[in-house]
């Protein structure tokens, strides 16, 4: 994985590239050689994002990837700036992350992708499982789907007509 410094209008998100890899195109005038990258940018306040580009190129692919994910944003409710209010099961294709809050003090507790995705988005605090399958891709595209289903208590309480000390007990 490697960081890199954002250029263009928002500096004040950080780019992590998850994988490069090499794909072919097998055509009838041989194979058609391209790369694809698979990149998250966040500003570590909750706001994160998840890209995918393709290029003849690594720097265009790594480009392009940085361009769609930050047409991807999303914004994370942090409880305390550091963890997320209750556990969440996010998937996509094969891949199941499970992610729970964890108390001051833990640290990340994820692998691969799944830790690239909750550090740009500004979790310090937070355990993850990874089931199923392995793919890069599909466990990022799994924890930004568990982090995009967490609801603070003020949109439970909201939502069931209470208050929020009804709520948390």
């Amino acid at each position: 994985m490697q960081k890199r410094a954002q250029e263009g209008k928002d500096k004040t998100l950080e780019e992590l590239v998850i994988e490069i890899k090499s794909v072919v195109k097998v055509t009838k005038g041989g194979r058609q050689r391209r790369f694809s990258a698979i990149v998250v940018v966040g500003d570590r306040k909750g706001r994160v994002g998840l890209g995918i580009g393709k290029a003849n190129e690594v720097p265009d692919a790594i480009k392009k990837a940085i361009q769609d994910a930050n047409k991807n944003l999303v914004r994370i409710p942090l409880i305390d700036g550091r963890t997320v209010a209750h556990e969440a099961i996010g998937t996509a294709g094969a891949a199941r992350v499970i992610l729970k809050p964890a108390a001051a003090g833990t640290g990340v507790i994820a692998g691969g992708s799944v830790r690239a995705v909750l550090e740009l988005a500004g979790v310090r605090d937070i355990v993850s499982k990874s089931l199923g399958a392995r793919t890069k891709l599909n466990m990022a595209r799994a924890a930004l789907n568990a982090l995009k289903s967490i609801k603070t208590p003020e949109e439970v309480a909201k939502l069931r007509g209470k208050t929020v000390e009804e709520i948390l007990g």
